[in-house]
């Protein structure tokens, strides 16, 4: 078990495996109930031209709960559930990387960069076609006149449709209209955002805690600083990464092909200020969601410990 200033960090030999998955499956799903909401009003929000039907974050919460109630807001969960194997490849090519990469270097900034862009590589080539489907799913309802894909008429009147119908009708849209090749739009433009997010995530989550663990009483809960340094990890990411999350936002759902022609036609039109958009839906849902995963990632590997090195731990 590897020590690093005041923190201990469970490295990938240290777990039981059987434990580690099992649980790992029920944070995945926990987290994806809880941030889908946010996650589909920043959708929107980079999407819209300007403000035309939003004017903010919450205006966007109101409208759609208002319009298209509890269920608007989760318009694509169900497909997107399928993103659970993604965070499990995700998870296991994290720990594996950085495992390999302290055969070359004991510093934790080098694995924390190295092992999260790899995870990130792997999880996105299984994320982006479920992306894709889900949100043109996001987009129905009040922004569906901006996507380029529309549920028929019938297709909301039909009971099989509540679930996996309207799913089937956006797949076979895309397929029809773009081939295979339509499942994998903006793949690039996925890859340049979340590589340097999860790049930068993990080692700024290391330094915080790291910092936190200096300021706070020598008796305070490991638990307490790592959860106080997820979502300043997460907002410090994000705030980095987040023009290009505007950009493949625009890419998947408006059909387009030309990373840096969509990039350009955001400039010209909204100026440097449409790069920040979606950035506090953004930072809002990832605040929460960096709390939940990091309180679960990290209760999730202590309770995934080999028995031997339980007491080891200072919780």
């Amino acid at each position: 078990m590897q020590q690093k200033g005041n923190i201990q960090i469970i490295e990938w030999e240290d777990l039981d495996k059987k434990k580690f998955y099992s649980f790992g499956i029920f944070m995945t799903m926990a987290i994806r109930v809880t941030v889908y909401p946010a996650t589909l009003i920043r959708t929107r929000l980079q999407v819209q031209k300007g403000k035309s039907l939003y004017s903010g974050t919450f205006d966007a919460f109101f409208k759609i709960l208002r319009t298209e109630g509890v269920r608007g807001l989760y318009r694509g969960f169900m497909v997107n559930t399928f993103t659970v194997v993604s965070g499990q490849a995700y998870i296991t090519t994290y720990e594996l990387v950085r495992k390999y990469v302290s055969q070359y270097s004991e510093a934790n900034t080098v694995k924390s960069v190295v092992a999260g862009g790899s995870a990130s590589l792997v999880a996105q080539s299984i994320t982006v076609p479920i992306d894709v489907v889900s949100q043109q799913l996001m987009m129905q309802g009040q922004g569906e006149h901006l996507t380029r894909f529309r549920l028929g008429s019938n297709s909301e009147n039909r009971k099989s449709a509540r679930f996996f119908g309207q799913t089937r009708n956006i797949v076979s849209q895309i397929f029809a209209a773009d081939g295979f090749r339509g499942f994998y739009r903006g793949y690039v433009a996925s890859l340049l955002t979340y590589i340097p997010n999860s790049a930068a995530w993990w080692p700024f989550y290391h330094f915080y805690a790291e910092q936190l663990s200096i300021l706070a009483p020598s008796d305070c809960p490991h638990l307490v600083l790592q959860a106080v340094a997820g979502p300043l990890a997460a907002a410090t990411a994000s705030t980095v990464t987040n023009p290009m999350d505007v950009v493949r936002a625009r890419v998947q759902v408006e059909g387009r092909t030309s990373i840096i022609q969509t990039f350009r036609e955001l400039i010209r039109e909204e100026g440097c200020w449409g790069l920040t958009k979606g950035l506090s839906a953004r930072i809002i849902s990832s605040a929460p969601t960096a709390i939940v995963m990091v309180v679960g990632y990290e209760t999730l590997k202590k309770l995934s410990l080999r028995p031997e090195l339980v007491d080891s731990r200072h919780w």
